[in-house]
């Protein structure tokens, strides 16, 4: 086949291959050259009407279109949604497994279940990132040798922390990001490390959240302790000291209840809406079976589809949170000289996507159909098990950060133009969208859901392996990114607000 319908209302078909002009796709003859993963008109829209994909409107004609043209970027404008919203009209219950799936996890104190075991320092500020790299570097594979249940020591330092305002969205979020990570089931011990004279004091983020020292858990800072060398060294002890007691930490039996996975798509190309999405969608209805927990994320990329997920909303509140958030980036990006179109990215519309809302359509699909339980402020804590979504920007690292403060101790990431990405502590599973880029990039990606289209494997068949690759990697199964040593650097917490 060289082409793909999604539905017999659409207006555009996606050509599977490359096409030239002597190719048909429905007996319609190919007026130009149309890459793969590109759309083709099948029926002739005059300008400024609708055009359609997943049955549903992907932007509008900005000039006269005929039936083989090339549809794209230079015949399609994008407008703001305007929409009617339902809510809690699509409400598809969600039957229990009917069997108990198990991963051998790291049950906490307090009850959470990690599924790696690590050492985390942990940045108030900019000022003290370097410091806390140092420590973080002294402890190589050869110094943590003699703690094998120990995945690592990792620095979580970022570019933020001061010349901020000291309440509102921006200090609350990086709060919230760093109360995450201090309390996330992955680690087993946490060193806080500060200056001492930044907005974002560490006693503050204490007070705030209830957090106690003790021989797990550690603060300081460079101006106390007397300078950079002396709190590396004092770092370096510290970690040393808390190694013993988490090598103490041992695997267990843990239901797949337990898990929340970060749904993610970066790099996105045309294939993303047919292939690796649904089958993540599936995976996440498979969670929700097991009442575990889904968190979908990227609010830019949901515009336009924001409407299909007021639907699923279990109660209209929960729909209200959701447009109250479209609302805020509508407002957001208009204040700031931006457009919701701004996204799809260069490398997006390479891969055949045309507008911010043929992108949403494509990436809501990783939420697949259960019912939408909760909506959460970046970072916020997920409380409520199924179907939930996040606030975040559409910058992979900021968002894949704000849903593992969040809770989440496992990332699943689609992608189809082919992503490095990879995070700690919870370890990223990579989900190619085409055989092509699988192939090409066979070190990076861990599943091939290209196979829907390359070998007729069924959706439901790619969602299965992808939910049992879940429990493996739940278990201690390397995935790609982490076997790379991806996840340094991909701590970005979402800086939001002026800085001053």
């Amino acid at each position: 086949m060289d082409f793909v319908r999604l539905d017999r209302a659409d207006t555009v078909v996606t050509a599977t291959r490359s096409l030239s002009p002597d190719s048909e796709v429905e007996r319609i003859a190919i007026r130009s050259a149309i890459p793969s993963g590109h759309k083709v008109a099948t029926q002739a829209m005059a300008a400024g009407d609708p055009v359609r994909k997943y049955a549903q409107i992907i932007g509008y004609a900005s000039c006269d279109i005929l039936p083989g043209d090339h549809v794209h970027t230079h015949n399609v404008a994008f407008r703001n949604t305007d929409t009617d919203y339902e809510f809690s009209t699509d409400l598809r219950a969600v039957a229990p497994a009917a069997t108990q799936d198990y991963f051998m996890g790291y049950r906490r104190e307090n009850g959470t279940v990690g599924t790696r075991n690590y050492l985390a320092i942990v940045t108030s500020v900019n000022c003290s990132a370097t410091a806390a790299r140092m420590i973080a570097d002294h402890f190589t594979a050869d110094v943590l040798a003699e703690y094998p249940n120990v995945d690592g020591v990792a620095a979580f330092v970022h570019g933020t922390g001061c010349g901020m305002a000291d309440s509102g969205d921006g200090f609350e979020a990086l709060q919230r990001v760093m109360w995450g990570y201090a309390k996330h089931p992955n680690h087993a011990g946490v060193l806080m490390v500060g200056l001492g004279c930044e907005m974002n004091q560490i006693d503050w983020l204490l007070e705030a959240y209830g957090l106690k020292h003790s021989e797990t858990f550690q603060t300081m800072n460079i101006q106390k302790v007397a300078g950079l060398r002396q709190t590396v060294e004092l770092g370096i002890a510290k970690i040393k000291a808390m190694l013993p007691i988490a090598n103490q930490a041992r695997r267990e039996q843990c239901p797949a209840s337990d898990l929340m996975v970060a749904l993610q798509c970066g790099g996105s190309d045309a294939w993303s809406g047919v292939t690796a999405n649904p089958a993540l969608g599936y995976a996440c209805d498979l969670l929700t079976a097991q009442g575990a927990t889904g968190v979908l994320a990227e609010t830019p990329e949901i515009y336009g589809a924001e409407h299909l997920l007021t639907r699923r909303a279990v109660t209209p509140a929960v729909g209200e949170r959701l447009l109250g958030l479209i609302k805020w980036w509508e407002d957001y990006t208009a204040r700031n000289n931006g457009s919701m179109d701004n996204n799809p990215s260069p490398g997006n519309k390479a891969g055949g996507l045309t507008t911010i809302l043929e992108k949403s359509l494509g990436a809501a699909a990783k939420g697949g159909t259960s019912p939408l339980t909760g909506v959460y402020k970046y970072a916020e804590p997920v409380r409520s098990r199924g179907f939930t979504f996040m606030d975040s920007p559409g910058y992979d690292p900021a968002s894949v950060t704000g849903q593992i403060a969040g809770g989440c101790n496992l990332v699943c990431f689609t992608t189809g133009r082919g992503s490095a990405f990879g995070s700690k502590p919870a370890p990223t599973i990579k989900v190619a969208t085409n055989s092509e880029m699988a192939k090409r990039m066979s070190e990076d990606m861990d599943i091939d859901a290209g196979e829907i289209l390359s070998k007729g494997v069924s959706v439901e068949q790619k969602g299965r392996e992808i939910y049992e690759m879940f429990l493996r990697v739940a278990s201690g199964e390397v995935t790609k990114s982490e076997a790379q040593g991806l996840g340094d650097y991909e701590f970005v917490p979402w800086q939001i607000g002026a800085v001053m």
